[in-house]
Protein backbone atom coordinates (compact mmCIF):
# COMPACT_ATOMS: atom_id res chain seq x y z
CA UNK A 1 0.00 0.00 0.00
CA UNK A 2 1.44 3.57 -0.64
CA UNK A 3 0.69 6.87 0.48
CA UNK A 4 0.83 9.66 -1.99
CA UNK A 5 1.53 12.76 -0.19
CA UNK A 6 1.22 16.03 -3.35
CA UNK A 7 2.39 19.25 -3.22
CA UNK A 8 1.55 21.97 -5.63
CA UNK A 9 4.41 23.86 -6.68
CA UNK A 10 2.52 26.28 -8.93
CA UNK A 11 -0.13 28.76 -8.14
CA UNK A 12 -3.73 26.98 -7.12
CA UNK A 13 -4.71 28.99 -10.52
CA UNK A 14 -2.41 26.54 -12.79
CA UNK A 15 -3.36 23.80 -10.39
CA UNK A 16 -6.97 24.70 -11.35
CA UNK A 17 -6.13 25.04 -15.11
CA UNK A 18 -5.61 21.45 -15.32
CA UNK A 19 -7.89 20.04 -12.15
CA UNK A 20 -10.95 18.78 -14.52
CA UNK A 21 -8.14 16.51 -16.00
CA UNK A 22 -6.79 15.71 -13.15
CA UNK A 23 -10.07 14.74 -11.51
CA UNK A 24 -10.67 12.16 -15.02
CA UNK A 25 -7.19 10.72 -14.49
CA UNK A 26 -8.40 10.21 -10.67
CA UNK A 27 -11.88 8.12 -11.91
CA UNK A 28 -9.62 6.18 -14.22
CA UNK A 29 -7.47 5.03 -11.16
CA UNK A 30 -10.45 3.95 -8.96
CA UNK A 31 -11.80 2.07 -11.89
CA UNK A 32 -8.69 0.20 -12.14
CA UNK A 33 -8.88 -0.40 -8.55
CA UNK A 34 -5.27 1.35 -7.97
CA UNK A 35 -6.70 3.61 -5.79
CA UNK A 36 -8.75 3.82 -2.24
CA UNK A 37 -9.39 7.19 -1.29
CA UNK A 38 -8.26 10.99 -2.31
CA UNK A 39 -8.75 14.66 -1.38
CA UNK A 40 -7.24 17.81 -0.81
CA UNK A 41 -4.97 18.86 1.64
CA UNK A 42 -6.27 21.82 3.85
CA UNK A 43 -5.09 23.97 3.83
CA UNK A 44 -5.60 23.58 0.07
CA UNK A 45 -1.55 23.18 -0.50
CA UNK A 46 -2.00 19.97 -2.36
CA UNK A 47 -3.42 16.21 -1.76
CA UNK A 48 -3.19 12.74 -0.22
CA UNK A 49 -4.05 9.74 -2.10
CA UNK A 50 -4.12 6.30 -0.42
CA UNK A 51 -3.30 3.30 -3.15
CA UNK A 52 -2.54 -0.27 -3.77
CA UNK A 53 0.07 -1.70 -6.53
CA UNK A 54 2.18 -4.80 -6.68
CA UNK A 55 5.61 -2.55 -6.62
CA UNK A 56 6.88 1.43 -5.88
CA UNK A 57 7.82 1.15 -10.03
CA UNK A 58 4.16 0.78 -10.85
CA UNK A 59 2.89 3.41 -8.53
CA UNK A 60 5.75 5.59 -10.33
CA UNK A 61 4.35 4.71 -13.25
CA UNK A 62 0.71 5.83 -12.48
CA UNK A 63 1.81 8.72 -10.89
CA UNK A 64 3.64 9.73 -14.03
CA UNK A 65 0.69 10.32 -15.95
CA UNK A 66 -0.80 12.63 -13.81
CA UNK A 67 -1.73 15.87 -15.17
CA UNK A 68 -0.49 17.61 -12.64
CA UNK A 69 2.88 15.93 -12.76
CA UNK A 70 2.78 16.05 -16.93
CA UNK A 71 1.62 20.27 -16.45
CA UNK A 72 4.36 20.24 -14.03
CA UNK A 73 2.27 22.22 -11.26
CA UNK A 74 2.54 19.44 -8.48
CA UNK A 75 5.03 17.27 -6.53
CA UNK A 76 4.80 13.64 -4.80
CA UNK A 77 6.60 11.49 -2.40
CA UNK A 78 5.66 8.25 -2.08
CA UNK A 79 5.42 6.17 0.96
CA UNK A 80 5.07 2.37 0.87
CA UNK A 81 3.69 1.13 4.29
CA UNK A 82 2.43 -2.71 5.26
CA UNK A 83 -1.08 -2.28 6.02
CA UNK A 84 -1.09 -4.70 8.57
CA UNK A 85 -4.73 -3.64 10.58
CA UNK A 86 -7.75 -2.30 8.56
CA UNK A 87 -11.15 -1.66 9.16
CA UNK A 88 -13.32 -4.60 8.02
CA UNK A 89 -14.00 -3.01 4.84
CA UNK A 90 -10.52 -3.11 3.28
CA UNK A 91 -9.46 -6.38 4.68
CA UNK A 92 -8.34 -7.79 1.12
CA UNK A 93 -5.62 -4.69 1.34
CA UNK A 94 -4.35 -6.34 4.34
CA UNK A 95 -0.57 -7.73 4.45
CA UNK A 96 1.77 -9.43 6.37
CA UNK A 97 4.98 -8.45 7.49
CA UNK A 98 7.80 -10.56 6.19
CA UNK A 99 9.58 -12.90 8.23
Amino acid sequence: MFVLDITYTAPVEQVDAVLADHVGWLDLQYAAGAFLASGRKEPREGGVILAVARDRAAIEEIVSGDPFVTAGVCAYRITEFLATKTVPAMAEYRQEPPV
